[in-house]
């Protein structure tokens, strides 16, 4: 019983570490009531300012992306149970996510300024629209699951994990991974784009895409011709780019 009491404790303390370094890191992007956002006063020379802000993504991406391979995961759990393996996954992340947003440093310089009120509040209403889009997209693939709560509560309650039913929620009949998609529409949605902010939305951009890659072609090796059907019905990120919909299935997919 103790053991099934640390699992569902260690399970919920990394949901919260992931609640807060997340709902943090979207202020931090958007400079909205946090002591330090993206654009802080630059206090280093924009060369040694740049290197590190990319060690610091580096640091974040390229484990946050190992540990999400099926084979990482196979390795893990030889050592911890199975039932925390997403707990440790998030908890790594938002570890991580918050050493980045603690030892970032601005640059300086201005890319664009947008002095229309009316476009200015257009750009704000976007990056809050992606932080509903990204957290709507969470809950519709299971929240609780995708960062571990089902697992350990499962653990605790002595019942073996379950797969989640198949189903395309209806976020994903328009975008394959709108999760991903409302993050972008954060980054980018801005009305005052300085070099800092250029910095970190280009190279998570970029993450984003290598990163749905490497998850898409988890997702075919799992599903098989279902996701490759998926795949030509319906955009990667962006809706509209293909007038065909997916057709009705019962096997719910999870994409991170």
């Amino acid at each position: 019983m103790l053991k099934r009491i640390g699992i569902l404790g260690y399970g919920v303390i990394s949901y919260f570490a992931f609640f807060l370094s997340f709902c943090y890191f979207i202020a931090f992007v958007g400079n909205i009531w946090v002591p330090k956002g993206i654009d802080a006063v630059a206090t280093l020379p924009i060369w040694q300012a740049l290197l590190i802000n990319i060690g610091l993504i580096l640091l974040f991406t390229i484990p946050h992306s190992v540990m999400a391979r099926p084979a990482f995961k196979r390795w893990l759990t030889q050592y911890i149970p199975q039932s925390i393996e997403r707990s440790t996954f998030v908890l790594s992340a938002s570890i991580l996510l918050t050493t980045l947003m603690v030892y970032w440093q601005p640059l300086g310089g201005l890319v664009w300024q947008v002095e229309n009120e009316n476009v200015t509040i257009a750009l704000y209403s976007i990056f809050a629209l992606g932080t509903v889009i990204a957290f709507l997209a969470s809950f519709l693939i299971n929240h609780f699951d995708l960062f571990g709560l089902r697992q350990v509560w499962l653990a605790f309650l002595n019942k073996p994990y379950t797969d989640l039913k198949y189903s395309i929620p209806f976020l994903y009949k328009v975008s394959r991974h709108p999760l991903y998609l409302g993050l972008v529409l954060v980054f980018w949605a801005t009305p005052t784009m300085t070099l800092t902010h250029l910095t970190l939305a280009t190279l998570f951009t970029t993450y984003v895409v290598i990163a749905i890659q490497f998850e898409e072609r988890d997702l075919v090796a799992h599903f098989g011709d279902k996701y490759r059907e998926y795949q030509k019905q319906v955009p990667m990120l962006l809706p509209g780019f293909k007038r065909n919909r997916p057709t009705n299935t019962k096997k719910q997919i999870n994409v991170t």
